[in-house]
């Protein structure tokens, strides 16, 4: 027999809707029915969880994530991947893991574990057996970048040494199509490719590998079935991977109108990643939250953000937590609100469209029956005001009950 859970909140969010007197009834690791409780029938053998002055959600999706990082305020990058064991960051990993769930976050996309290795796929693995406590993960393993294309980098250290690369290098069509496959064989639900990177003479972004070769990796991956994602900041690089038919393009700070009109008509998702703006000009520009006037990446990340919102762009929640801390997450959401979409834009980016974006909309994103009972309440109603997500009281995954705070009041 599969346990029965009926749950009983002050208002139901879904599908961009509030539904006030539903109840959701869970049946073993999936939602058996939504809505007034005389229509869900005989629930004397459930369970009732009382939800009362609380908001129950699906559960929230970040689809930029790095469980393998920490806070650059606390330990640089290149120390992290240069000094740093591969057990220790995937102990570290299993914390970030736990912090994020608990917050409400059910689902990421880890897109990269910065030297690493492939100890994502070991750590998505054991959330699925149950071993650790996480959200569901889709993860890329290790990037793909232009040789030479990333760090640490090897001009700040001695030529005649040898040392990790946060990243898998590629050069030409033949290698960056073996480095696919590779990522591939290891685990990878995500490939995920640098389109450019801080490689000009002063360091300035530019484009790294050519539309040949992206053309060539992205139909390696789609022959594979495995979807793209591509870090890009630059019109060039932004331009080459949706003209490549990547599925979303990460960061995308310096798109123009023109730009992202061009991810539009071929149908590229954006992860805006406002987030760690912020977190790197507080760690490195002297930037202090509230309090100072925006640096310059951060008018760089809100002018393409506004661009995106302007050309009418499908825009998920993809934070790139991990250089700030994780189970920060919602500030990625309360960073969209600021910067013109309503909460209930907000929310539907982290929920419904998100799960559009990793072709998870039949069992993601929405509170219905046959979905997975991943739900999320907190108090008050985020749909007018997006802080309340960070008031939770009630995470379940899957039908398993991960938090549950006392009733309020």
């Amino acid at each position: 027999m599969k346990k029965r859970t009926l749950l009983v909140p002050g208002q139901i969010w879904t599908d961009g809707e509030t539904q006030k007197n539903w109840c959701v009834l869970v049946e073993g690791e999936r939602i058996a029915a939504v809505g007034s409780p005389r229509s869900l029938g005989d629930v004397s053998d459930c369970e009732t969880i009382e939800l009362p002055g609380c908001t129950l959600l699906p559960g929230l999706m970040d689809l930029h994530s790095h469980l393998f990082l920490h806070p650059y305020n606390e330990t640089s990058w290149d120390d992290q991947v240069l000094k740093e064991t591969e057990a220790y960051r995937t102990a570290r990993a299993v914390a970030h893991a736990e912090a994020t769930l608990m917050t409400g976050f059910t689902t990421l996309r880890d897109l990269g574990t910065e030297g690493a290795g492939y100890a994502d796929v070991s750590l998505k693995r054991a959330i699925d057996d149950g071993i650790v406590k996480g959200p569901r993960l889709f993860v890329a393993g290790r990037a793909i970048v232009a040789t030479g294309a990333y760090g640490p980098a090897r001009r700040n250290y001695r030529t005649d040494c040898c040392f990790p690369q946060g990243a898998l290098e590629a050069s030409g069509v033949e290698e960056i199509v073996r480095a696919v496959r590779i990522e591939v064989a290891h685990g990878a639900d995500w490939i995920k490719l640098y389109g450019d990177y801080r490689v000009g003479p002063n360091g300035e972004t530019r484009a790294t590998f050519s539309q040949e070769e992206l053309n060539a990796a992205v139909a390696a991956a789609h022959d594979l079935g495995r979807p793209v994602a591509v870090h890009a900041m630059t019109e060039e690089a932004m331009q080459r991977a949706a003209r490549a038919g990547v599925q979303t393009i990460e960061h995308g700070y310096g798109g123009s109108g023109e730009t992202f009109a061009l991810m539009r008509v071929n149908n590229v998702a954006f992860l805006p990643t406002l987030t760690v703006s912020e977190a790197l000009s507080e760690y490195f520009r002297g930037y202090v939250r509230d309090e100072s006037d925006a640096t310059e990446s951060m008018q760089m990340a809100e002018r393409g953000f506004r661009n995106a919102l302007a050309e009418d762009v499908t825009i998920g929640c993809g934070s790139d937590v991990g250089p700030f801390p994780h189970g920060q997450n919602v500030r990625e959401l309360v960073w969209m609100t600021r910067l013109g979409m309503s909460p209930a834009q907000a929310l539907t980016a982290a929920t419904g469209i998100n799960a559009r974006i990793i072709a998870q909309d039949r069992e993601l994103g929405s509170i219905k029956s046959g979905f997975f009972a991943d739900l999320v309440a907190v108090a008050g109603d985020p749909s007018i005001e997006i802080a309340k997500l960070r008031q939770v009281r009630f995470v379940m995954k899957s039908g398993a009950i991960f938090r549950r705070d006392p009733p309020i009041g």
